[in-house]
């Protein structure tokens, strides 16, 4: 197996980690600096402290060193993935190129998969997605992901080749619903961590990821997504992680929202450009989102927390 893995933030190179341990991998990063400190150290500082590189695992920033590569993970933030594709659409086109990244393209409203069937239409695409952290992944902790791919038997192979001793991956067909779990999970995240920063409560954080959740569905299910899917690890299973870990960049820009803290711009946070793309397709759609409204109010600052639960609250009484 050779698998290379674009894009060394702390996910693209925990997969990396992952998979060195049952083949060849190239771990790419287009600064160069980076890569030859990632070379000399056989770690990834930046990004991963504390998880060293297995002898399999090697760092490039030239692709053209990728000719026997037909497995491409594009773990590269949601915003830049169109980008990257059009800059190395040479070298990508006609491979299996794995979206790594959760969220929904401001302007077009698609997601990865559309974006990288748009862009390179003679390469398979597919996604990986599902609860997780980086840092479990590299370490080796019990993972369990979703691989999302139209073409069943292709499915099958990226699910023998990106599964590991503790990465299990279960597949669908169902692209839609893949890419809008972990795009909305994300919003519904930010929410969340705004509710707890504010120091409002678990009851009422978990009235948001129920209500979050009725949200998810309601976009995906329109689109054409199916209801199981939303219902297991790249729905349900990822909007449970993000809206009660620490570790989620999302739920930490909730909480200083809440705490009314300045936070870290240099952090992709991909649940505010999301929140942003979600709300303009639900208006094109009509359809009904107030939280996603919230958060999208949180991230343009047109919006108040308090303005957020007032409003909220204020809603009509209705059935469940």
């Amino acid at each position: 197996m050779t698998v290379t893995v674009l894009g060394a933030g702390a996910f693209g190179t925990a997969l990396a980690i992952s998979l060195a341990g049952q083949g060849k991998v190239r771990l790419w990063s287009r600064n160069p600096d980076h890569v030859l400190e990632m070379k000399v150290t056989r770690r990834n500082d930046r990004r991963l402290p504390g998880a060293p590189f297995p002898d399999d695992l090697m760092v490039i920033d030239d692709l053209a060193e990728i000719p026997d590569t037909e497995t491409i993970l594009l773990a590269v933030p949601m915003q830049q993935l169109r980008r990257t594709l059009q800059a190395h659409g040479p070298v990508l086109a006609g491979r299996r190129l794995v979206a790594c990244c959760k969220g929904i393209e401001l302007g077009s409203g698609l997601g990865p998969v559309a974006v990288i069937s748009e862009t390179l239409p003679d390469a398979v695409p597919a996604l990986l997605t599902g609860p997780s952290f980086a840092a479990d992944i590299a370490r080796g902790l019990p993972t369990a992901l979703t691989l999302s791919c139209e073409d069943t038997e292709i499915g099958k192979d990226l699910q023998a080749e990106l599964s590991t001793a503790s990465l299990r991956l279960y597949r669908t067909t169902d692209i839609i619903g893949t890419e809008l779990g972990g795009a909305l999970k994300n919003v519904i995240a930010i929410a969340c961590g705004a509710v707890i920063g504010a120091g409002l409560g678990e009851s009422a954080r978990a009235a948001l990821m129920t209500r979050g959740y009725a949200e998810m569905q309601r976009m995906a299910l329109a689109l054409g997504a199916r209801a199981e899917t939303l219902a297991g690890l790249s729905g349900f299973g990822d909007l449970a992680l993000t809206c009660t870990s620490n570790l989620s960049r999302n739920y930490r820009l909730g909480l200083s929202i809440g705490r009314e803290e300045e936070f870290d711009g240099s952090i992709t946070v991909e649940g505010a450009a999301t929140a942003l793309a979600v709300a303009e397709k639900a208006a094109q759609m009509e359809l009904d989102m107030p939280i996603t409204s919230c958060v999208t109010g949180f991230v343009n600052q047109s919006l108040t927390l308090p303005e957020a639960m007032a409003q909220l609250l204020a809603r009509p009484l209705k059935e469940e």
